[in-house]
């Protein structure tokens, strides 16, 4: 695992250093995306990541989908989400939204006693909200611009900036300090599984919906993604270019 690290750590810098030479070398031409400033680079490498996930990752989602129980699906997918709130009520106070954080501290604290460790989302019940954030949103709310789109080998879409705060997402892991080292991987293969088993009725209607995979991708990816930053209230595009 330790070498699966190390090759994730080299692959991910060789995407960096591509998407930057690309940064350097090309200039958006009129009939370009300007929000996707490495097109050819992010279709190769969208193309590397569906071989991965048709022969690797889906199979593995599917069974995992097909013999677990939905209640235990449901504890698994409580426990990490408990387990990221602390993150999340980080980079809210980061923002500068101390009643989110307050209340995603609150999560924690409810979640990990009365829902025994996370395995039961007790706080939902008591109308305690779930946020999504992340230090690639905490950079936006900074005022850190996306920096273009980019797809990365094996984790897929991102900006640029997004990709630049990957790091400190990763440190910042409570999951990290799990010991044995076996089990703080063994842990992360069941989150990923998780996660992408959670997707699975998602891929239908992509694959009826999108007559170019890719383009609808990275449309949906960076629509959502706005409106990640924004809480969900996104101002009007014609406000942004206003502003700028």
């Amino acid at each position: 695992m330790k070498h699966m690290r190390n090759d994730l750590r080299r692959a991910l810098l060789a995407a960096l250093l591509l998407a930057a030479g690309g940064a350097l070398a090309q200039e958006n031409d009129a009939g370009g995306n300007p929000r996707d400033p490495y097109e050819g680079f992010n279709r190769a490498m969208f193309a590397v990541n569906e071989a991965v996930d048709k022969y690797a990752a889906k199979p593995v989602a599917q069974a995992y989908d097909h013999v677990t129980p939905l209640p235990v699906k449901a504890a698994v997918g409580n426990f990490f989400g408990n387990v990221g709130d602390l993150w999340v009520g980080v980079n809210n106070a980061l923002q500068g939204k101390p009643a989110d954080a307050g209340n995603d501290f609150a999560r924690l604290l409810i979640n990990s006693t009365v829902g025994i460790f996370g395995l039961f989302d007790v706080a939902s019940e008591l109308e305690f909200e779930h946020h999504d954030e992340d230090f690639g949103q905490t950079l936006a709310v900074w005022g850190v611009g996306d920096g273009g789109y980019v797809v990365l080998p094996l984790l897929g879409p991102r900006t640029m900036r997004d990709t630049a705060a990957l790091g400190v997402d990763y440190l910042a892991d409570p999951m990290r300090q799990v010991d044995p080292v076996a089990v703080r991987n063994g842990a992360g293969v069941v989150r990923f599984v998780d996660i992408r088993a959670s997707l699975l009725p998602s891929d239908t209607v992509v694959d009826q919906a999108a007559l170019d995979k890719y383009a609808y991708i990275r449309d949906a990816y960076l629509q959502r993604r706005r409106n990640q930053i924004y809480d969900g209230r996104p101002p009007r595009l014609d406000d942004d270019f206003a502003d700028e």
